[in-house]
């Protein structure tokens, strides 16, 4: 990894009004490293270009931080660790859970989980539909992995009573949200030096009567 990519990570982290520490900023360039070496074999993630994965993966990911709540954080269809990974460097409060049916996908974040040192994350290779666990998570996130309607379906035994999803999305999902009969929240933030739509749909439980 080249200063490059730490300056522009240092940069685009002051524009989402964060203030990492030297470790964490060595964390989140050693996940770099570790993505891009990896990502040659599993084809983890179609950005290869490390400048480019510091803006599409590492800031889009940070950028929903302020939008968590509560100490369980389940990351759903995590794939290469996003958005879990880097939350999970720069949050070392919270615990997060990180989510995958695909093996080699789990295999890496095994290793990167190893490598990085990260005590508050837990890896999980299951479906959502069928894992169970106890207790209940405080937020549920998504990026960019399968229909709104679905992922309410396929995780709301694992939302606490009082928790909320955050499902993040590029456009507008217009058409998804119709499909979904919970009130909802759309949050339009901004990734620092990317020119794209950005959207975070916040649900919650309908509490029962």
């Amino acid at each position: 990894m080249n200063t490059n990519i730490e300056t522009k990570l240092i940069e685009g982290l002051k524009r989402l009004g964060m203030s990492p520490i030297p470790p964490q900023i060595e964390q989140l360039v050693a996940y770099l490293g570790l993505l891009s070496k990896w990502n040659k074999a599993y084809n983890l993630t179609a950005v290869r270009d490390p400048i480019e994965m510091v803006t599409r993966h590492i800031l889009d990911s940070l950028a929903i931080l302020p939008y968590l709540q509560g100490s369980r954080v389940l990351d759903v269809g995590t794939g290469a660790g996003l958005p879990g990974i880097p939350l999970a460097i720069v949050d070392p409060t919270r615990n997060y859970y990180l989510l995958d049916s695909n093996g080699k996908k789990i295999r890496f974040l095994q290793q990167a989980n190893l490598e990085l040192g990260l005590r508050n994350v837990s890896l999980i290779e299951d479906r959502a539909e069928h894992f169970v666990i106890d207790p209940c998570f405080d937020s549920i996130v998504a990026r960019a992995v399968g229909s709104i309607a679905d992922i309410l379906a396929n995780t709301d035994h694992l939302l606490c009573p009082e928790g909320q999803w955050l499902l993040m999305k590029g456009h507008f999902p217009q058409e998804e949200l119709e499909e979904v009969d919970l009130n909802y929240e759309i949050i339009d933030y901004r990734v620092p030096g990317l020119d794209e739509q950005r959207h975070l749909v916040r649900l919650k439980k309908r509490i029962q009567d």
